[in-house]
């Protein structure tokens, strides 16, 4: 099946055949679907905290800011921006010279309320010798388009999301990579050092450091603090192998077609950092000063909290190394491990002391995330699950909708009444009790990726992504699902986006 040149194809990307291999053979049977137990809902899998619990997780938060700890932000902004601008790309090679449906009409209308207006009204002037509300007025509306998306004026077209100007102020426009600067020294202040890690595409990688370099002093200065910025890609060994109908390796001109594996081979990259306290959030779903003082709360709140239920997971080890610990304590453990962690099995009174200890071992000597969850305001979908695992034992899982049965009635259901979906808003620890590093790709669900059709060149083929970050590559982890506020979710999907009042 491999020539020598594809064998050398691999060497050179860090694949194995073996690899490969897999991958073929998920192409030919899929990935099995999840049992659902049932859909995470305050009480059942998700935890609502009073004002009372509130002010003590911040407290707990606060102090540990003061100890001597690494806390690192790290955000996901390998995303191009293309898809924000899908629409006005249709306008563009669509036959209508003016706006006709409803999403043109907006953006012409507001276009004055966008942050990089300035900047593309200079561009219009110099390429078209005329200003935005000018060529509106002479009814060139393509040309502002044009101007906004080529590489002959902003190119926002082609460049990543972190880097366009998001959100406007008295004396600046700031973009999403300069929002999560803020961000981290507002709540991942240690000591005066902000830690923050980009996951960036190295076609884009030069621009992300140019921008940094010309933005840090500025908000190093506001917040009297020290940034500490760095930058990775998604390694070569983590792209996946493109297959052809017949889940045979697709080629192209006889090559190897690889695809990038997702947002889960960031794994990799979050495995290669060292910190003890790490946040995740995407690089789009930030929100201007007016409004940070919720998100900026409720980071606080989760972290307090994996900070609570660290220590005591850590106590509790530290107790379960003792061959004779007494059957009460190993209770009491169990039930802090079903009450707190939400990790269930069956028939757990039937273990012997010992098989129970080695059990509340395995269970709490694994790395540990909290994962903010906002009431569905919108189309049901992926979100908070209690699900079966493997080993019969029942957990808290992320679940995107293609990894739910549709067409099992039960499923559909319990994905339709879900009340709650993922932001992607996580606080995770990645020592153990010992205060060693997790191996974390130790703690992927292999069994769980995505299958898609793609084309290239003419012909389809079959892409797999990986085990997303937060699904099957964090399978393994403890996780507890905290309610927080709608006001902290605030992505921007397409350009409009930026209009809603929350961006402005």
């Amino acid at each position: 099946m491999l020539s020598p040149s594809d064998e050398l194809t691999l060497k050179n990307k860090g694949i194995d055949k073996t690899t490969v291999q897999e991958q073929l053979n998920a192409f030919a049977t899929g990935f099995p679907y999840l049992e659902i137990k049932n859909a995470a809902e305050p009480g059942k899998g998700i935890v609502r905290m009073n004002e009372n619990e509130i002010s003590e997780t911040l407290d707990c938060w606060e102090k540990y800011l003061q100890t001597n700890v690494s806390v690192i932000k790290f955000v996901p902004a390998s995303g191009a921006a293309s898809r924000m601008f899908k629409d006005l790309f249709e306008f563009l090679e669509g036959a209508n010279n003016e706006p006709m449906k409803a999403f043109e009409k907006k953006f012409f209308a507001d276009i004055e309320k966008f942050a990089f207006y300035e900047e593309l009204n200079q561009v219009c002037i110099k390429n078209k010798a005329q200003s935005i509300l000018q060529l509106i007025e002479n009814s060139q509306y393509k040309p502002i388009v044009e101007n906004l998306l080529s590489n002959k004026g902003l190119n926002y077209g082609a460049l990543p999301k972190g880097l366009l100007r998001f959100h406007s102020y008295p004396t600046e426009k700031r973009t999403p990579l300069q929002e999560h600067l803020v961000e981290g020294a507002l709540y991942a202040n240690v000591s005066g050092k902000v830690n923050i890690h980009f996951t960036v595409s190295t076609e884009h990688r030069a621009l992300f450091e140019n921008h940094l370099n010309e933005s840090v002093a500025a908000y190093a200065s506001k917040f009297g603090v020290t940034y500490y910025v760095s930058f990775s890609e998604q390694k070569p060994s983590t792209d996946t192998i493109a297959a052809d109908e017949n889940n045979q390796p697709f080629r192209d001109k006889g090559e190897l077609v690889f695809r990038p594996g997702g947002h889960g081979a960031l794994i990799e990259n979050l495995n290669d950092l060292t910190g003890d306290i790490v946040f995740i959030k995407n690089i789009d779903n930030v929100v201007p000063d007016s409004l940070k003082d919720t998100t900026v709360t409720y980071k606080k709140v989760i972290a307090g909290l994996l900070l609570k239920l660290q220590q005591q997971s850590f106590d509790y080890l530290q107790e379960l190394e003792n061959e004779s610990v007494s059957e009460s304590r190993l209770k009491e453990i169990a039930q802090f491990c079903e009450t707190k962690l939400n990790n269930f099995k069956e028939n757990i009174q039937s273990l012997t002391d010992n098989e129970l200890r080695k059990y509340l071992i395995a269970k709490l000597n694994r790395p540990i995330r909290i994962c903010g969850m906002v009431k569905n305001v919108g189309e049901p979908g992926g979100g908070p699950f209690l699900t079966v695992n493997t080993d019969g034992t029942v957990s808290p899982q992320i679940l995107e909708s293609s990894q739910i049965n549709l067409s099992n009635p039960a499923d559909k259901e319990k994905m339709l009444n879900s009340t709650h979906f993922n932001p992607v808003d996580l606080v995770c620890s990645i020592r153990n009790y010992k205060g060693e590093k997790f191996d974390l790709l130790k703690h992927v669900d292999k069994n769980t990726g995505f299958i898609s059709l793609k084309s290239k060149g003419g012909k389809e083929l079959k892409a797999l992504e990986l085990p997303g970050l937060w699904n099957g590559a964090m399978s393994d982890w403890n996780t507890v699902f905290v309610e927080v506020p709608i006001e902290t979710f605030n992505p921007v999907k397409t350009v409009n986006d930026l209009l809603r009042p929350e961006h402005q």
